[in-house]
C-alpha cells in the first residue's frame, strides 16, 4: 500500500504533481517557479508557444507539420553553418547532438569546446542531466528549443 501510495501521489494529485514538477524541472528555467503554481496557466502559454513555433517553421521549409526531432534537425543543420546537401545516416545522428547540446547548453549541460577540421563542433557535458521521465524530457527540450528561437 506505502509503495503503491507514494507513486501515485507523486503523479497522481495536482500539488503533489507540481511539487514533483518543481523539484525537478524548476533548475532549468527561472520562468518555471511562477507558472508551477498555475499549471494550467503553464501548459496554455507553453503549448501556444511551441504550436506557433512549430507552424512559423512548417511554413518556411513547407514540409508538413514539423514535430520535435525535425526541429533539432534543423537547428542541428544551422548549427553546422555549412551549406545545405544530403547527409548520411550517422551525420544526421551527429546533428542531432550537435542541436540537443546547443539548445541545453544555456542550462549549464553542455559546452562548446571547439571544431574539428571538418568544421564540426564538439561538446562537453559539464553536468548531468536530472533524472527525468519521457514527458518531462520532452518538455525540458521543447523549453529549450523555445528559448533558442526566441533569443
Amino acid at each position: 500500500w506505502n509503495t503503491w501510495r507514494a507513486k501515485c501521489s507523486r503523479v497522481s494529485r495536482r500539488s503533489n504533481r507540481a511539487d514533483v514538477q518543481h523539484r525537478s524541472l524548476s533548475t532549468h528555467s527561472p520562468t518555471f517557479s511562477f507558472f508551477l503554481s498555475h499549471p494550467i496557466v503553464l501548459d496554455l502559454a507553453f503549448e501556444k508557444r511551441w504550436r506557433d513555433l512549430v507552424a512559423k517553421l512548417s511554413k518556411r521549409f513547407d514540409g508538413g507539420a514539423l514535430d520535435l526531432n525535425a526541429i533539432l534537425f534543423l537547428i542541428g543543420v544551422q548549427e553546422l553553418g555549412q551549406h545545405a546537401r544530403e547527409f548520411k545516416k550517422d551525420e544526421k545522428v551527429n546533428l542531432m547532438h550537435i542541436a540537443i547540446c546547443v539548445v541545453l547548453g544555456p542550462y549549464g549541460y553542455y559546452t562548446e569546446l571547439g571544431r574539428d577540421a571538418d568544421g564540426w563542433p564538439h561538446f562537453e557535458r559539464v553536468k548531468e542531466l536530472p533524472p527525468l521521465g519521457a514527458e518531462e524530457q520532452e518538455r525540458l527540450m521543447k523549453e529549450a528549443v523555445l528559448a533558442y528561437f526566441e533569443e
